[in-house]
C-alpha cells in the first residue's frame, strides 16, 4: 500500500490519552471540555487544560476538535456564549457540532474555529451537505451508517471545499448515529446518551426470555450459562480497507474511544499511522487484536454490519505495564541502554515484554533485574516492577523514546 492522503483523528478522553496520541502519529486530536461533549464519564479537560492541550498539539503540528455535540436544551444554549468565546481566544482549531442552535452560536461567537458537523446529525445526503456548508460547516463527519458507495457519491455531489469524515475504527452503536433512548427509559433522562452520559445498557449482559408466536419473524438468539450480548454491535475496523476509504474521497479518518485508556490510544493510533504511512495492514492487525475490543467488523461500509454472535464481550491479550520516561543514549558495555520507566502493571523479571514505538516496527525483549526509586536518593535491585506510577530504571537491549510503551501478554491467555 501506497502513503495514503488521510488526516488522522485520535481521540484525547484526557491529558495522558491526548500525549499518547500526538507520540504514536495523530495530525489531529478530539476531546472535550466540561460540558457539552458526548462523552462526560472521560476525565475530559478544564480550562486551563484545554489552554496547554491546544498549545502542546500545535507544537507537534496538530490541530484539536472540540467536541460540543450534545443535543441541547435552553439551559446549555444559554451558557455556551463565553465558553465558545474563552476557545476562540485559546486557539482551539475545530468545534464538532450536532445542534443548530450550537452551530449559530459557533459562527457568532467563535469565528477563528472551524465548524464541524457531528455524526450526531446524521448527515447522509447532499443536498444536507450544502445546507450544512451554506451555515458554516467546513467539515463533515458523515452518519456512521453509509456504505462506501454512498460516500463516493456524496463526495461527487458536493464543493470539493467540503470535508469528509469518517470514523474508521472503535465501538459502534446499535441505535441511529447514537441517538438512542435506551438509558434515559432504563437509568433516567440525566444519564441519557444525547446528553453524553449514557450508562450504555447495550453493553450489559443480558438474560433472554422469548414468548413470540411461531409465525413472527424473529431474530435467531444465542445464550451460554450466563448471558447474551444481543444488543452489543461488533467494533468496527478499517485498517486493512483505508484505500477504499480514500478513493471514495474522505478526508479525514477518525478513531473512537475518548472513554478508552491511554494504551488503546497508543496502539491504535499507532498501527493507523503506519497503515497510513505505507505499511502492509497485515503487519499490524495482531496490535489491534492485542488491545482491547469485541469482535472486529467493517460496519457499514460494504454493507449491513456483521452481528455480534451473541456471547461475545471484550477480548484482550495486552497488558501495559510501563511509559518510557526516558534513555540513554548509549549502550553499556554489554550493549544495554538504561531505560527510565513509569510502572503501570506488574511485570517481573523474565517476563517477555513488547515495546510500542512511534519510530520503530513492535519489539520484542526479556525484562531483566528492574531497579526501583527509593523516593530519597537512590534505586534498590528488585525482581518485581510492581508500584503503580512508581519509578524504575531497567536495561533494554535497543533504543526507545520518551512514552513509548512496554506491554506484557496476560499470563494464562
Amino acid at each position: 500500500m501506497s502513503v495514503l492522503p488521510l488526516q488522522l483523528l485520535a481521540p484525547a478522553g484526557g491529558p495522558e490519552q491526548l500525549h499518547m496520541a500526538l507520540h504514536f502519529g495523530a495530525n489531529e486530536v478530539f476531546l472535550a471540555g466540561r460540558q457539552w461533549g458526548m462523552r462526560a464519564r472521560s476525565k475530559n479537560f478544564d480550562n486551563t487544560q484545554l489552554e496547554e492541550a491546544v498549545q502542546l498539539a500545535h507544537s507537534k503540528g496538530a490541530t484539536v476538535h472540540l467536541t460540543l455535540n450534545t443535543i441541547m436544551r435552553d439551559g446549555d444554549t444559554d451558557d455556551l456564549p463565553h465558553y465558545l468565546d474563552f476557545i476562540n481566544q485559546i486557539g482551539v482549531d475545530a468545534a464538532i457540532v450536532a445542534d443548530l442552535g450550537g452551530m449559530a452560536l459557533v459562527q457568532k461567537y467563535a469565528p477563528k474555529v472551524e465548524l464541524h458537523v457531528s455524526t450526531q446529525a446524521s448527515v447522509m445526503n447532499a443536498l444536507a451537505a450544502e445546507q450544512y456548508m451554506r451555515l458554516g460547516a467546513k467539515r463533515l463527519v458523515l452518519a456512521r451508517e453509509m456504505t462506501l458507495k454512498e460516500i463516493s457519491e456524496l463526495h461527487r455531489r458536493v464543493s470539493s471545499e467540503l470535508e469528509l469524515e469518517v470514523f474508521a475504527h472503535g465501538s459502534m452503536c446499535m441505535a441511529v448515529s447514537g441517538r438512542c433512548f435506551l438509558s434515559s427509559e432504563l437509568v433516567g433522562r440525566e444519564r441519557g446518551a444525547n446528553v453524553g452520559a449514557c450508562t450504555q445498557p447495550c453493553r450489559w449482559g443480558w438474560t433472554l426470555v422469548e414468548e413470540s408466536k411461531p409465525d413472527t419473524r424473529r431474530m435467531d438468539l444465542e445464550q451460554d450459562d450466563k448471558w447474551s450480548y444481543i444488543l452489543s454491535s461488533n467494533d468496527l475496523c478499517m485498517l486493512d480497507h483505508l484505500d477504499d476509504i480514500a478513493a471514495a474521497g474522505v478526508t479525514a479518518i477518525k478513531i473512537e474511544g475518548r472513554a478508552k485508556g491511554a494504551y488503546y490510544t497508543a496502539c491504535v493510533t499507532n498501527a493507523y499511522r503506519h497503515v497510513l504511512n505505507g505499511e502492509p495492514a497485515e503487519v499490524w492487525m495482531s496490535e489491534l487484536e492485542a488491545v482491547s475490543h469485541r469482535p472486529y467488523s467493517t460496519g457499514f461500509f460494504y454493507g449491513n454490519p456483521t452481528q455480534n454472535p451473541g456471547h461475545i464481550d471484550y477480548v484482550r491479550d495486552r497488558l501495559m505495564v510501563a511509559t518510557v520516561i526516558s534513555c540513554a543514549d548509549k549502550p553499556n558495555e554489554q550493549g544495554m541502554y538504561e531505560v527510565q520507566v513509569h510502572c503501570r502493571n506488574k511485570a517481573q523479571a523474565s517476563d517477555q515484554l513488547q515495546v510500542l514505538s512511534a519510530n520503530y516496527p513492535i519489539r520484542e525483549c526479556v525484562l531483566g533485574t528492574a531497579e526501583q526509586w527509593n523516593g530519597y536518593d537512590s534505586y534498590i535491585p528488585t525482581q518485581v516492577m510492581s508500584r503503580a506510577m512508581g519509578t524504575y530504571k531497567i536495561k533494554l537491549p535497543f533504543v526507545v523514546d520518551p512514552l513509548d510503551i512496554l506491554c506484557l501478554k496476560q499470563r494464562g491467555m
